[in-house]
């Protein structure tokens, strides 16, 4: 699951919300880096809600229709393992650098045995 999607529903996860809401506070919880589109937001959340993950509310507010979401017991189970799987990737990149873990082989050559353009 990509970061942008996890984070769409972690907030989920904290309080139904409401589109805009939910991009507001994304942007909030990450300082800007990942705050999705209404162009990217959207098709996700309808993907979500066809897979069962988010149930979708309605309310009128000021004589206007609002589309407001939750999280399904089945979108927690998916939060879950989304989180899971992020923090192993974070638990990488608070590694030490050192040998074993590089894209380089001690010869110079890149993993494919195809040396670097910039060797």
């Amino acid at each position: 699951m990509s970061l942008s999607r996890f984070f769409i529903l972690y907030v989920l996860h904290l309080q139904p919300l409401h589109g805009y809401e939910i991009t507001k506070h994304i942007a909030e919880l990450t300082n800007g880096c990942c705050a999705p589109t209404e162009g990217s937001l959207y098709p996700v959340l309808r993907e979500f809600k066809e897979a069962g993950l988010v149930d979708l509310l309605i309310q009128i507010v000021c004589g206007r229709e609002r589309k407001v979401y939750t999280l399904t017991p089945k979108g927690e189970k998916a939060l879950g393992v989304a989180s899971q799987a992020w923090c192993e990737v974070a638990d990488l990149l608070k590694m030490p650098q050192d040998n074993s873990f590089s894209c380089k082989e001690k010869n110079g050559a890149d993993h494919l045995g195809a040396k670097s353009r910039y060797d």
